[in-house]
């Protein structure tokens, strides 16, 4: 499972269920199912963003006789990271909902990597933007695919919920 985006997909039964919408006139059935995907992922959504404002971050000790100081930024590091996460439902090709980390969300300073080293556990820096001086930052490993498991089985059932209903109102 890819850090930047969950999928949920049962992609023969959307891929048919989609063919079919197109084939009838059936926008408002469409838009109908489009919505109740996304409202099935938002709870992910607003979890993950949670969670991810709530990380609890740990720096490695400092070695004697070296000093800290202010950010270079007064923007909170964690609340940038959880604005990121977005969510994406279609309807046509490849059907299904995906709650992702959008690249172009976060600042320039920050890279897409960085969740990738939060959820194993360790954020390797640079102190300050200097590339002489590097600190180590730690988390709880796994928060990101453990976030993921207790949704997945609601949202799994939501999905298939909605598929049922759409190919009942096709018949």
């Amino acid at each position: 499972m890819a850090l930047s985006s969950v999928q949920i997909l049962g992609t023969g039964q959307l891929l048919d269920l989609s063919r079919r919408l197109r084939s009838v006139s059936g926008a408002p059935i469409q838009r109908n199912m489009v919505r109740r995907i996304r409202r099935a992922a938002e709870p992910l959504h607003r979890d993950m963003q949670n969670t991810i404002r709530h990380l609890d971050l740990h720096a490695d000790r400092r070695r004697p006789g070296s000093h800290g100081g202010p950010s270079p930024t007064n923007r909170p590091f964690r609340a940038a990271l959880a604005e990121a996460v977005r969510i994406s439902v279609r309807a046509s090709s490849s059907p299904g909902a995906r709650v992702f980390v959008d690249k172009g969300r976060l600042p320039r300073d920050i890279s897409a990597g960085v969740l990738h080293q939060l959820n194993s556990g360790r954020l390797r820096h640079p102190v300050f933007s200097n590339r002489s001086r590097w600190t180590n930052q730690r988390t709880t490993p796994m928060w990101w695919e453990r976030t993921v498991r207790e949704h997945t089985p609601r949202m799994q059932a939501e999905v298939a919920r909605v598929l049922d209903d759409v190919r009942r109102q096709l018949e």
